[in-house]
């Protein structure tokens, strides 16, 4: 995995890098018909037509891989055919051929290649690939695609790069520590995945320039000060302000350090340690 530059043959080009897909075992590859689904877009509005979300719309057609989230599929050898690009998320996907014929995606760990073998349940080896609950995983060992609720598939690190770490084990719970920095505790009854995820290196990619931000579906952003004060709170006032206030949305939720979650929500008593945010300029620890 790594980044490619390309010769500087115009101002878009000198800005811009590109993933040189290493990892990706066939470019001209086309993806499993029976793993893959149409893929409707909203372009950012509701069933009535009405906006939505704000600077969504267009994008290059995308056909969605099904991904076995769940990994239910026990004590059932599955030899790795492929790894594949999918343009729906920003890691690799690997196609699995389980003994008995079927097939199925995952998401791709780092290091995982064409032949490899991967079980899922309780009693496999904690190997790359493997998927097995918490109780059953190695104090230490890096994780990804973990449940938050048992049987209801992985929720948390599936992102390109990412890994946790299984942190302790107490009774019936564990502690893992997310990319975050948050600290949790989960069911030891929940599954996850061993091993990084792959891509590590698409944090340092740079689209260089706006036609491929619009490639991703991504429309123009303008800013809330630029904007007449019947569109937004920063709008209005003569030349060019900085709003008189603290950065905010449309509707006037704060953008820096204002809090989202539900102060009510059954889950917080099992953060220890909250993930790390920026406020104002300040590294803080929210709830503290």
């Amino acid at each position: 995995m790594g980044v490619k530059i390309y010769k500087k043959t115009t101002p878009g080009r000198r800005q811009s890098s590109v993933n040189d897909f290493a990892e990706i075992t066939s470019r001209s590859r086309r993806p499993v018909k029976s793993l893959t689904e149409a893929k409707i877009r909203s372009g950012g509005r509701n069933n009535q037509g009405f906006t939505t979300t704000r600077f969504r719309g267009g994008g290059a057609k995308r056909l969605y891989r099904v991904i076995d989230f769940k990994r239910k599929k026990d004590d059932v050898p599955a030899a790795v055919e492929a790894i594949e690009y999918d343009p729906n998320r920003n890691v690799f996907i690997a196609l699995l051929n389980y003994q008995d014929g079927e097939k199925a995606y995952i998401l791709a760990p780092n290091g995982l290649k064409v032949g490899d073998v991967v079980m899922n349940g309780a009693n496999v080896e904690p190997k790359l690939g493997c998927c097995l609950p918490l109780k059953n995983v190695p104090v230490g060992m890096s994780i990804h695609n973990i449940e938050l609720t048992a049987g209801k598939g992985g929720q948390m690190v599936r992102t390109a790069g990412g890994q946790a770490r299984l942190a302790a084990r107490e009774g019936a719970w564990a502690t893992v520590i997310l990319p975050s920095g948050e600290m949790r505790q989960v069911r030891v009854e929940c599954r996850a995945t061993i091993g990084q995820l792959g891509n590590t290196e698409f944090k340092n990619i740079m689209l260089g320039k706006a036609g491929r931000t619009r490639y991703l579906g991504r429309r123009p952003h303008v800013r809330g000060t630029a904007q007449n004060p019947v569109a937004h709170p920063l709008g209005g006032g003569e030349g060019r302000s900085g709003g008189g206030r603290h950065p905010c949305s449309p509707t006037g939720v704060l953008a820096k350090g204002g809090r989202t979650r539900n102060p009510r929500r059954n889950s917080n008593k099992r953060i220890l340690r909250r993930r790390r945010s920026v406020r104002y300029g300040q590294v803080s620890m929210p709830g503290r």
